[in-house]
């Protein structure tokens, strides 16, 4: 068992399965405790509970912009993950909603970036909730973007943007490969400064990072970019350049009484000086 865990986590290592094992923390099926030296059988099914350090607040609020019984919509702050991942667990979104409304029940309908601000919406009622994740499935919510990035005065705008995304290195980076588009980005511009220009960005499909794929391949990295086109990772509890990348509206016809609803995000992106 210790030998399978270790080449299914590579990254985890093989000390730290044997101190868990040693307290209990990795059970079968029926809670019971394995070893080890325990015999790996086709079919067994493992359990743990995955632990991280402690994690240190990140300092920024999520705003509220809407609630009601079936629907919560958030302008998530910069730095702020939707759901747990990596060292995130308890500082998440949704950590923060579920022990601010007392809702166990509350889920994401689509995600944004960790390093991206604005607007995420949550299903409130699991009842309903189908009905609102067949408007992003569908691609019935018109999603709105704005991002400052470097000039591109050789291009023409509006421009559409239509490439594959592939997983890359890391395996947190995305890549553009060669093959049939599976992601495409409506770009324009919506100003134009002496060094910089603030671009409206529609993703007409929803991969991940894919906004920022699209800009650093045109040439223009969004401001404050760590990740594209390449990896310049910053120090932990570094949050002075945020991602200048703003959700800023979401918009479609509402599944249960088919009322028009608009979103839009109460932030602002910062023009460098």
């Amino acid at each position: 068992m210790l030998d399978g865990l270790c080449a299914l986590f590579p990254t985890v290592p093989s000390e730290h399965w044997r101190d868990r094992m040693a307290r209990g923390l990795v059970l079968d099926a029926h809670g019971q405790p394995i070893g080890p030296l325990q015999r790996y059988r086709p079919g067994l099914c493992v359990r743990y509970f995955r632990e991280v350090p402690a994690e240190p607040p990140i300092p920024f609020a999520e705003g509220i912009v809407h609630v009601d019984r079936h629907l919560i919509v958030v302008d998530k702050p910069p730095f702020l993950p939707v759901v747990p991942a990596g060292s995130h667990v308890g500082e998440t979104l949704l950590a923060r909603l579920i022990r601010r409304f007392d809702n166990p029940d509350l889920a994401p309908l689509h995600r944004i970036d960790r390093a991206t601000r604005g607007l995420v919406m949550f299903s409130a009622d699991p009842h309903t909730r189908a009905r609102y994740q067949a408007l992003f499935r569908d691609r019935h919510v018109d999603k709105r973007y704005e991002a400052i990035a470097a000039p591109l005065p050789t291009l023409q705008f509006p421009l559409t943007r239509a490439t594959r995304l592939a997983a890359g290195e890391p395996f947190f980076r995305m890549q553009e490969i060669d093959g049939p588009a599976n992601s495409e980005t409506q770009v324009d511009v919506i100003a134009r400064g002496p060094t910089h220009w603030r671009y409206a960005l529609r993703p007409v499909t929803g991969r991940k990072h894919q906004l920022r794929v699209h800009m650093a391949a045109l040439g223009a990295a969004i401001l404050g970019e760590d990740l594209y086109p390449r990896l310049d990772p910053r120090p932990p509890g570094d949050y002075g350049r945020p991602l200048q990348l703003l959700a800023q509206g979401l918009s479609f016809a509402d599944p249960i009484d088919g009322t028009p609803r608009r979103f839009v995000s109460r932030q602002a992106l910062v023009d460098p000086a």
